[in-house]
């Protein structure tokens, strides 16, 4: 990080400082991730911790009147240190992949910090942010959001000069009622751009009213092309679309793209594994919704390539009072893609296999059942909302 005066700190809370610290090269919120020379923020209950993060050789620890607050304060004041461009990225679906993609195509030649899996909220944003070296040139920081306001908050720090949004699809329901609000949300980041900045967005009719801006560049990314213009490590449509993407945003940066691209996707996403029999299980557990799953499917129908496939879906959270319907949705896509067995876990899973298919109350009765369900060369999906806890069977199936 670049380093920060303690002066700057001391007014966000109580500080507890070493005598000889005057600066902080690092901000931690975790002590065991506490290296020398850092600041720890007690968020929390973190302050129970203070005494370990010092010894591991923390210069200093915060304990912040508002933890979310001071976060920002200090991500804030590194930004404005930095000379690194920084990509915002937000979206319904997508927003992890398509970092991880654009990460992997701009590290061979900008210096580049990303953010770990998917910190993305009040806490991922500013420990991304206070990665920041002299030396960094990229910074790409992905943005989720639970509510309208969300997005703008998180870019009022981050100051992001190009704005990602990947697409918008029915999330988070529950919170903001719409698929309308939730394109509203994602504008926020569109809104929160500098003049001259760029927004890359898809082709989204609800996006629309919010593209009128004449003081920034607007690049609208189009379908797949019918040749593709490199060579992937990955063969999803759907991570196609967001390598279209993150193309796109390496031409702002006038970053040249390769004649193959490999990418190692953040845990519990595109996740393939050969399994005893000739199972082929396909991890994509991380998390869902109506447009993940449509997707993920999709995939699965693609990857069999006539294989007998087997779709374990879990049910898909925050849909509000639509939920059952776009659960019964999810079951006619996977009936007309040609899926051939339906598996469904959790209370509204049942929606997905109402023609009496398995059914199971939660992951752990799946995790001890599904293997007798399978069949030698199955290609397998499993794919369900992150409270549904589906890496329990991931972790059962591969013994």
């Amino acid at each position: 990080m670049i380093p920060l005066e303690l002066a700057f700190v001391e007014p966000l809370g109580r500080l507890i400082a070493r005598p000889w610290a005057r600066e902080v090269t690092g901000v931690a919120i975790d002590s065991r991730r506490v290296e020398e020379g850092d600041l720890f923020v007690a968020v929390g209950s973190g302050s129970d911790f203070a005494a370990h993060a010092l010894a591991r050789g923390a210069a200093a620890v915060l304990v912040p009147d508002d933890a979310h607050a001071a976060l920002a304060a200090i991500a804030g004041e590194i930004r404005t240190r930095a000379r690194a461009r920084v990509v915002a990225i937000t979206g319904s679906t997508g927003k992890t992949t398509t970092k991880d993609i654009l990460a992997a195509l701009c590290r061979p030649h900008l210096r580049t910090v990303a953010n770990e899996g998917n910190y993305n909220n009040e806490l991922g944003v500013p420990l991304t942010l206070c990665r920041l070296e002299t030396d960094t040139e990229l910074c790409i920081a992905e943005m989720a959001m639970r509510g309208l306001g969300q997005i703008a908050w998180l870019a009022s720090f981050a100051g992001p000069d190009i704005g990602v949004i990947t697409n918008v699809g029915p999330v988070h329901l529950e919170l903001v009622g719409t698929v309308e609000n939730v394109a509203r949300g994602k504008a926020e980041l569109i809104e929160s751009l500098p003049p001259g900045g760029v927004a890359v967005v898809p082709d989204e009719p609800l996006l629309e009213p919010y593209l009128t801006r004449s003081d920034i560049e607007i690049r609208r990314v189009g379908p797949l092309p019918e040749v593709f213009p490199l060579e992937t490590s990955y063969t999803a449509r759907h991570q196609l679309q967001n390598t279209l993407t993150a193309l796109e945003v390496c031409d702002v940066l006038g970053v040249p793209a390769p004649a193959r691209l490999e990418v190692t996707f953040s845990p519990l996403r595109e996740e393939e594994h050969e399994l005893a029999d000739g199972i082929l299980l396909l991890n994509d557990c991380y998390n869902a919704n109506p447009l993940s799953m449509r997707a993920a499917l999709a995939h699965l129908v693609e990857r069999a390539g006539g294989r007998r496939s087997v779709a374990v879906l879990g049910e898909m959270a925050e849909l509000g009072p639509g939920a059952p319907g776009y659960h019964e949705e999810v079951a006619r896509i996977a009936a007309d893609l040609g899926v051939d067995e339906v598996i469904g876990v959790g209370p509204l899973a049942r929606r997905y296999v109402s023609n009496g298919g398995p059914w199971f109350a939660t992951a752990a009765e799946a995790a001890d059942e599904l293997r007798g369900l399978l069949r030698p060369g199955d290609v397998v999906l499993l794919k369900g909302s992150r409270a549904v806890g589906l890496e329990a069977v991931a972790a059962k199936l591969r013994g």
